[in-house]
């Protein structure tokens, strides 16, 4: 009975994360987090049990409580899949380690890294950019890790390298497409991804991505081309094989894949 609390004080924290998470997101090109939350639309400032994860969203039926304006879906997904994460977060890190701090730092570091991927998910996803920051703090949080859990020496098989190999191809497009094929971030992005993950897990969770990335791309156009049932699958505009697609959200799906349920592309040969 007291582990079944322990989850759900644990998911109930990482929802309340995720609610944090949400006003970073959204204050991002503010460049500052002061200041109460309102309403995006009528500028009414929210009191706490406004602000309460999920429920507030569903007891409001999803809308303002001044203007009945309706509230994105992305404030309790996002709350949510956090929730989840720290949850799962949770359950493996207990798993391992043998030395108390090991694990607690293994555990916060692990929330952090993956607090800091839906920040990036999220406001790709909408903006099409990763801002440096987050990308900076998801790799040097990543490259802390590998000098705490996995260093050994700087040779040629060290993880230390599959964060440069895995960030040159995205460099390298970068250069030679003058960034119209893709962002500059997305280097960032696979640069941590390699120090995270290493080498062959990284390698997968990269590959996965661009498979997830070009399923998604196809499935769009296709749907783009039913007119008809365009309102049904929310589709604001028709995609065409000329369309932009974020990239980082696909990457961040690979790393979820790879690092919970252990999935690698060696494996499907």
């Amino acid at each position: 009975m007291e582990n079944y609390f322990l989850q759900i004080g644990v998911f109930i924290f990482g929802a309340i994360i995720g609610s944090f998470l949400n006003v970073v997101i959204l204050r991002q090109e503010q460049k500052s987090l002061n200041g109460r939350s309102e309403c995006p639309n009528c500028h009414k400032k929210l009191s706490w049990y406004e602000l309460i994860p999920v429920f507030s969203f569903l007891i409001q039926k999803g809308k303002c409580r001044a203007c009945k304006s309706k509230i994105s879906w992305q404030y309790p997904a996002v709350e949510i899949i956090t929730g989840l994460l720290f949850l799962l977060i949770f359950n493996f890190s207990a798993q391992g380690g043998s030395a108390l701090g090991g694990q607690f730092f293994n555990l916060i570091s692990l929330w952090t890294i993956f607090s800091l991927l839906i920040i990036i998910f999220v406001y790709d996803l909408y903006h099409k950019v990763i801002p440096d920051f987050w990308v900076f703090l998801f790799s040097g949080l990543a490259l802390l890790r590998f000098f705490i859990f996995s260093f050994q020496d700087f040779g040629f098989l060290s993880t230390f390298w599959a964060g440069p190999i895995l960030a040159f191809p995205f460099a390298l497009l970068w250069v030679i497409s003058k960034g119209e094929w893709l962002g500059l971030g997305d280097a960032k992005l696979a640069l941590g991804i390699g120090w995270f993950l290493g080498l062959d897990q990284g390698f997968s969770a990269i590959i996965l991505g661009v498979w997830i990335g070009a399923f998604v791309g196809l499935l769009l156009i296709f749907l783009s081309k039913l007119k008809q049932y365009q309102q049904l699958f929310f589709l604001s505009k028709t995609f065409t094989i000329k369309s932009e697609l974020p990239f980082a959200p696909f990457l961040i799906l690979g790393i979820v894949l790879v690092f919970f349920f252990n999935m690698s592309i060696w494996n499907l040969f």
